[in-house]
């Protein structure tokens, strides 16, 4: 396990932006990192076999972006508890949990500037500990209340359910930007979703505000993929922490990509789905992003993901003022402008 320092608002592990802790969550770093320390004690409570697996997991903690958004939806609408520590917890381990399970479907060889579980240990590894994470969130649960238990629930449902519309969308060149938004909509924004809401609820926010910090998450969630999916063709490797063009690799379309289609003339078009069609090597990247720039399409899909933060930042209105609900409004404008 790589080990890390803590330091003026940033958690300095490994290489790039991974480890990092967001400028915009400063007020809540005392209890982020009461987060890792729960999730690394939970985590430790299991046999012996399965102690450096869980270890890496530990390692591999990014900017722990959706526990973030539990403990500023709570202090923006009245307070962190206890119980918020809980469930950013719940919100971490569930999104670790997908990654394991993302980087067997996809092949991953690398995330986070590190080997995966999948690469080192096999697939049938990262797959029982992405489920053994989740009977852990399962057990967590218990004394969280029905109310967030059904959020909880319901997040993780949709983002599998995001995932699994994703894969059945694999090679559809004609897949428009509205199915686009809703597959993101499941598969990335349900845990931002639930994480706002969840943080709402448990600070007794009213059922108008939990919605509107709901919405918040979700537009966010959506803008935070749509960039995502930007840094895939565009990104550095050194700064994403995973290989560029994966999207490609797995004949995923995304927002750049359904854009070109859509204004490229036809004989683009056709080269353009001859490359989305093959594993493509260097040559044949350089050249889709060249007709990404010439359609406009990266600056198309940038002014996109800003417009899903605008949204955001608007519903927050109803959460009213606050340096939580500041940080939050700070949080979203990073999604757009992120690099890793």
């Amino acid at each position: 396990m790589q080990s890390s320092t803590q330091t003026g608002g940033t958690w300095a592990k490994g290489e790039g932006a991974a480890g990092r802790l967001l400028h915009s969550f400063s007020i809540i770093e005392e209890e982020l990192t009461r987060v890792k320390t729960l999730i690394e004690r939970d985590l430790r409570d299991c046999g012996e076999s399965i102690r450096s697996l869980v270890a890496c997991v530990n390692a591999g903690q990014g900017k722990m972006i959706r526990p973030g958004l539990v403990l500023l939806s709570g202090a923006a609408c009245g307070g962190v508890t206890e119980n918020h520590i809980k469930a950013a917890a719940i919100f971490e381990m569930i999104h670790s949990a997908t990654l394991l399970h993302d980087d067997v479907v996809d092949e991953g060889q690398s995330r986070r500037g590190v080997p995966t579980i999948n690469s080192v240990h096999g697939n049938e590894s990262a797959v029982l500990l992405g489920d053994f994470l989740l009977g852990k969130v399962i057990k967590m649960c218990v004394g969280l209340g029905d109310g967030v238990s059904e959020i909880i629930a319901v997040a993780s449902m949709r983002t599998c359910e995001g995932e699994l519309k994703q894969i059945s969308q694999r090679g559809n060149w004609s897949l428009g930007e509205p199915e686009y938004i809703e597959i993101i909509a499941g598969k990335t924004a349900a845990l931002f979703e639930g994480a706002c809401a969840t943080g709402a609820m448990l600070a007794g926010a009213g059922e108008s505000t939990e919605q509107a910090l709901a919405t918040y998450g979700r537009n966010v969630g959506i803008a935070f993929q749509i960039t995502d999916d930007l840094l895939d063709l565009v990104g550095e490797q050194d700064k994403t922490g995973k290989p560029v063009g994966s999207d490609l690799d797995h004949s995923k379309l995304t927002l750049p990509l359904i854009h070109l289609l859509k204004t490229a003339g036809e004989t683009d078009k056709q080269k353009v789905r001859q490359i989305l069609s093959h594993k493509t090597g260097d040559a044949e990247r350089m050249e889709l992003l060249e007709k990404l720039n010439s359609c406009k399409s990266i600056e198309y899909s940038m002014r996109r993901a800003k417009e899903f933060v605008e949204g955001a930042i608007a519903a927050l209105a109803a959460a009213g003022d606050s340096d939580g609900n500041k940080a939050l409004v700070e949080t979203a404008r990073f999604v757009a402008s992120r690099t890793a």
